[in-house]
């Protein structure tokens, strides 16, 4: 089993004090966002590996020594945005500091730049991106290996946010100029680029074909097979099967383009029914849940 952690929330930034709880009693319980009822029980022991996706990995890095006995793969989430965009992600450069203390314990090879979302309007236009990402790269230079590029979606959040995000239709010559200039500079900065669940995945212009977990690479880390993931509609995601950790509606950040946020009276409400000694992430176990061991 692959441990998402998570698509749902960012748990390292903010929950990770339970997830360390967690580990320590030995198991974590994930209610389906479907059937509120149906709860997925899941023991630590059944864990293969470990994929963290995070806007802030220092608390990651304080307490890896919880996590190290199995392996680890960290996504990081790094854009160039502000906080009109992104209201409560931390100063960058001290992001940039966590995941270089990151890749020195773990391997570059298993720490991930996610340049994600890209989307333009007239203050984040290309110069803008381009020179965003070319620092990126150099300052990254020898701590990671891949950077994965994806462009904004358009989800509840993004339209109820259209007039703060202000972006604008990304164009075929759009994709040529982000394409050859992005690649240009990871290939001079010794990393490799690649898009993740898009129909464009610029690959004429030097992007590598791949997933953020591919058969492959599961294999390696674990030497096991995985089956495909089938929770992303489109048929455009060839990633192995991951199980979240995580619930909608509860990261604190506030990105106005997040797909997993569309209620900020909920997230706080939800945050405020944190337990960090719960075995779920919000609230508590009800006497009528349904609790199925997930293996």
């Amino acid at each position: 089993m692959i441990l998402n952690i998570s698509g749902r929330s960012d748990v390292v930034n903010y929950y990770m004090e339970w997830l360390i709880n967690r580990i320590k009693e030995g198991y974590l319980d994930v209610r389906n966002p479907f059937y509120k009822k149906l709860v997925s029980r899941i023991y630590i022991k059944d864990v293969d590996l470990y994929f963290f996706i995070t806007k802030n990995p220092k608390n990651l890095v304080d307490n890896i020594q919880y996590f190290l006995d199995k392996p680890i793969l960290v996504h990081v989430t790094l854009t160039p945005y502000k906080k009109d965009i992104e209201p409560h992600v931390i100063d960058k450069k001290e992001v940039i500091e966590s995941i270089k203390k990151l890749s020195n314990i773990i391997g570059k090879d298993n720490v991930v730049i996610r340049y994600d979302p890209v989307f333009l309007s007239n203050k984040y236009n290309l110069e803008y991106h381009k020179l965003a990402f070319s620092k990126l790269t150099r300052e990254l230079n020898g701590y990671v290996s891949l950077f994965i590029i994806s462009f904004l979606d358009i989800y509840k959040n993004v339209k109820k946010n259209r007039n703060i995000l202000n972006y604008r239709e990304i164009k075929e010559e759009d994709y040529k100029e982000i394409g050859t200039f992005f690649s240009e500079e990871a290939h001079k900065n010794n990393m490799e680029v690649q898009t993740c669940f898009e129909d464009r995945d610029l690959t004429e212009y030097g992007f590598k074909k791949g997933d953020c977990i591919s058969k492959e690479l599961a294999f390696k880390m674990t030497g096991k097979n995985f089956k495909k993931w089938r929770a992303r509609k489109g048929n455009k995601c060839n990633c192995v099967e991951l199980v979240d950790v995580g619930e909608y509606n509860t990261c604190l950040n506030f990105c106005r383009y997040c797909y997993a946020n569309f209620d900020e009276n909920l997230v706080k409400s939800n945050y405020k029914n944190h337990d960090k000694n719960s075995s779920l992430l919000v609230g508590h176990l009800e006497e009528d849940d349904i609790i199925k061991i997930r293996r």
